[in-house]
């Protein structure tokens, strides 16, 4: 979990139905852009309601940023907004010895708490983590990689191999 915007919340104080509202301050842009390798965090915010059922709560709501990412072929900053929905829910942690559980597909945003609060920060951050671009390109990213000799999808695809193949017998 990114511990860099922490937002504890113990369980005995959440209500259900809470509204919350978290915006990142700068000190927390600044190591959270750190930890994620981004050029800049302009802006983290995130919206969620609280549902409260036992030792069981669930987030939902969303999540914005600005940011900047490096261009992973000419490491330019490529600008960048996130505006995605959450849903996670917090449950306690397995204990020892507790059976193997097999997880669906719904159940990936589940993080684990121990008891006695959550942190709806870190979770937040980590959703943004999850939500960026893994490769993201500049508008120069295509020139620069046909500049290296790397060829693109088209011309180093199987259609390509057929087309030269193709051409290669209507040359005889």
């Amino acid at each position: 979990m990114i511990e860099d915007f922490a937002h504890r919340l113990t369980l005995d104080r959440v209500r259900d139905g809470e509204r919350i509202d978290l915006i990142a301050d700068e000190a927390e842009r600044r190591a959270i852009a750190e930890r994620l390798d981004l050029s800049s965090l302009e802006r983290l915010e995130a919206h969620a309601s609280l549902a409260l059922q036992r030792d069981r709560v669930r987030a939902t709501g969303r999540v914005a940023a600005s940011l900047e990412q490096r261009c992973v072929v000419t490491g330019e900053p490529v600008a960048a907004h996130v505006d995605e929905p959450f849903d996670i829910a917090f449950v306690p942690e397995p204990q020892a010895g507790d059976e193997e559980i097999e997880l669906r597909g719904e159940d990936c945003d589940v993080v684990f708490h121990d008891g006695a609060t959550i942190d709806l920060g870190s979770a937040i951050a980590d959703t943004l983590a999850l939500a960026l671009d893994p490769y993201p390109r500049s508008a120069s990213a295509e020139a620069a990689l046909r500049e290296a000799g790397v060829l693109n999808e088209e011309e180093a695809g199987p259609f390509a191999a057929l087309a030269q193949l193709k051409k290669g017998f209507s040359e005889e």
